[in-house]
């Protein structure tokens, strides 16, 4: 089934806690691509962190199979008990996050959420969690929470009455671990590199943006206390963003790993700035970025156009060159290529209109044919078009000059 014919679509990410055998998760993303009606956008193995981010679209239903036989196919290549990886996980599924694309609810991504835990409790008896807008208490929204002791201290948690898993046995499986499953909104998995190798001072930048920020200490560098005898934490400068430091060995660099939660709260350019101002402040320059998985391209586009008014340019360019000022300012190739046809979910969703697409060679050989389309009326489009084109270009070409600057912002809104 193609894209084009899919009107209801949702979009899954499952993470698998494997990294390093290309055959393992080769045959992992196959379990899923093999279910008709499910399209396999990104694939994006980590070697140090041991981990593959898989992203796959389709009708709900057929995405709902494809999650069901990826996390079945996982269970069986993967051996939680000599798993190593930089990155928190439970098990060899990690987490499957349902995210409505469109002509799907939030509540419906939830109730498939719901139908693909008990499912895997039941068949592939693996424990289950729900979390975010699937979850079954508020304490079990963040993945964070869930995900505390990892691996190592599941068995413990397995035991506690307040962990008890919403689907699957509370007993604990060395080798395939726990699933945590929801549904979420679009979450920007975003890296800031460093100039440095020690994952202490990544930490500690981490810990200062990120919304949850840092456990209070007092002179003697012990917990300060609440009432009720809790940690007290001060909270980072950045809302809807959780972030931790590491070193990357295949990148010879340090990261502020960052998950961008809610991308209307706290904007990719916004995350990048704020790592980079706080590390200056520590001693330390960002040299570039890393985005894992796909992007949406509307936060690219902001990037883009907020640099570019820093700048002093008029925004009114087109959507290509503002990507790409987006790709260079976020040095989102600096440690592998960052390729938006491949990266920005919409271009990976898109079913090109020839018409559209064509160059003005191939239109007008196309015009000339003996059919009644293209005729007139694209003609006139494209003459239309190209004056657009051609008073956008006089916009952008006053928009810098001397006697301009008090209509600057109307030539902005004429160049776009």
């Amino acid at each position: 089934m193609g894209l084009e014919a899919v009107m209801r679509l949702v979009e899954c990410v499952p993470n698998i806690s494997e990294g390093r055998r290309p055959e393992v998760w080769e045959a992992v993303v196959q379990a899923a691509a093999g279910v008709p009606g499910v399209t396999v956008l990104n694939v994006d193995p980590g070697a140090e962190t041991n981990r593959t981010v898989i992203t796959f679209v389709g009708a709900p239903e057929a995405v709902l199979e494809g999650a069901f036989r990826l996390v079945a196919k996982a269970a069986e290549l993967i051996d939680m008990s000599t798993h190593k990886g930089a990155h928190a996980r439970l098990g060899a599924t990690d987490v499957v996050p349902f995210v409505p694309v469109s002509g799907v609810t939030m509540e419906e991504c939830a109730e498939l959420a719901r139908r693909l835990g008990a499912r895997v409790g039941s068949e592939l008896g693996i424990p289950v969690y729900l979390y975010e807008y699937a979850a079954s208490a508020p304490y079990r929204r963040n993945l964070a929470d869930i995900r505390a002791g990892e691996y190592e201290g599941l068995d413990e948690k397995l035991k506690d009455p307040q962990w008890q898993p919403d689907f699957g046995p509370a007993v604990f499986s060395p080798r395939f671990g726990a699933t945590v499953i929801g549904a979420r909104k679009f979450l920007i998995a975003f890296n800031v590199n460093l100039n440095t190798s020690d994952k202490r001072l990544a930490t500690r930048v981490a810990l200062d943006v990120r919304e949850k920020g840092r456990m209070r200490k007092d002179e003697h560098g012990q917990p300060v206390l609440d009432a009720h005898g809790q940690p007290v934490w001060d909270p980072g400068i950045l809302k809807s963003v959780r972030a931790v430091g590491w070193f990357i060995p295949e990148f010879g660099c340090a990261q502020i790993s960052m998950n961008l939660t809610d991308m209307d709260v706290t904007p990719l350019h916004v995350a990048f700035d704020c790592c980079d101002e706080r590390a200056r402040e520590r001693g330390l320059r960002v040299t570039g970025s890393e985005l894992v998985g796909l992007v949406p391209k509307q936060a690219l586009l902001e990037a883009g156009r907020a640099y570019l008014e820093r700048m002093g340019r008029s925004t009114g360019i087109p959507e290509a060159a503002i990507l790409e000022v987006a790709v260079r300012t976020l040095g989102l190739s600096e440690v592998k290529p960052f390729d938006l046809r491949e990266r920005v979910i919409e271009y990976r969703l898109a079913s090109p209109t020839p018409l559209v697409d064509m160059s003005l060679r191939a239109f007008a050989d196309q015009l000339s044919a003996d059919s009644p389309t293209p005729g007139g009326g694209s003609v006139a489009a494209v003459a239309a078009a190209l004056g657009a084109g051609l008073a956008a270009m006089v916009a952008n070409l006053s928009h810098p000059k001397k006697g301009f600057e008090k209509v600057q912002s109307r030539l902005v809104e004429i160049a776009e």
